[in-house]
């Protein structure tokens, strides 16, 4: 008979009492083995056999900020996936995006998602934009373990602050390093293996009170330069209709640019690029 089986079918009391807001802290005492980075290695570097996902841009708007990433996923020289999706809402007005080992971010971006969605259920009401970036750091700093064997995953999230102290500042954009560091970025920011070339066309363009469209559209176009400069990263592929993904969050909400709406900003953008190469 296995250690603490009750026969009466009861749960263990840690899930009927009243417990913490934090739904990773829940996991850490029940099931700590399901966490990311909690799973036991084999020892070496493991970079080389999982898919890596790249480029990740982000951009403060005066409605909000808007997020955009391309659809590569890399694994050595290989192309794993050509329409990969490194961009999702973290909750109702946030949003995250992931760069490094495609598993173990995916993995934790939904854990990330259970947890605001848990901590708000417990608590009624919603975290703060710094409270749950505070959160994602800490999740962050969990999988440092797997990071040093080469599975590291860096996150991006960018969300409408609801209680801004700065009313100019109601966008706002934070960014990791792989040990869980956080830092706010002022305007735009990029990730993944693309983010150098990116954020050098996105410095060249940005202003402040930027509007919504003219923020996606400068999101395309920094993943396209990112893609003409990095073989990581995957530009427009109008052969296969396959197109960077691109979410917003505002006031109303995190919405994400629908098939025709990215189609036509990418064709745009590689129309552009068909008569003036170098942007």
């Amino acid at each position: 008979m296995p250690k603490d089986f009750d026969p009466s079918g009861r749960l263990p009391d840690f899930f009927v009492n009243a417990g913490t807001s934090s739904f990773t802290q829940f996991l850490t005492h029940v099931s700590p083995e399901l966490l990311p980075g909690r799973r036991p290695l084999p020892p070496g570097l493991s970079a080389d056999i999982a898919p890596h996902a790249t480029t990740i841009v982000a951009i403060a708007t005066a409605d909000g900020v808007v997020m955009g990433g391309d659809r590569r996923a890399t694994m050595g020289n290989l192309i794993a996936s050509r329409d990969i999706e490194k961009v999702h809402p973290a909750d109702s007005y946030s949003l995250i995006g992931i760069a490094g080992t495609a598993g173990i971010g995916i993995e934790l971006m939904r854990l990330f998602q259970v947890e605001l969605e848990h901590y708000e259920k417990i608590e009624g009401t919603m975290l703060s934009l710094d409270g749950k970036a505070n959160r994602l750091a800490g999740m962050v700093r969990g999988n440092l373990g797997a990071a040093m064997q080469g599975l590291a995953v860096v996150p991006l999230f960018a969300g409408f602050d609801l209680s801004p102290t700065d009313p100019s500042k109601i966008g706002r954009i934070f960014s990791f390093d792989v040990a869980g560091g956080l830092y706010e970025e002022t305007g735009y920011d990029a990730i993944g293996s693309g983010s150098l070339f990116a954020k050098s066309a996105l410095k060249k363009k940005y202003r402040v009170g930027l509007s919504t469209d003219e923020a996606i559209r400068f999101a395309v176009e920094a993943l396209y330069d990112a893609a003409d400069d990095d073989t990581a990263t995957g530009g427009p592929d109008l052969t296969r209709k396959i197109f960077p993904v691109v979410m917003t969050a505002t006031a109303s909400g995190v919405h994400r640019l629908t098939d025709a709406e990215i189609t036509a900003v990418a064709e745009q953008v590689v129309a552009g690029r068909m008569e003036n190469p170098g942007g």
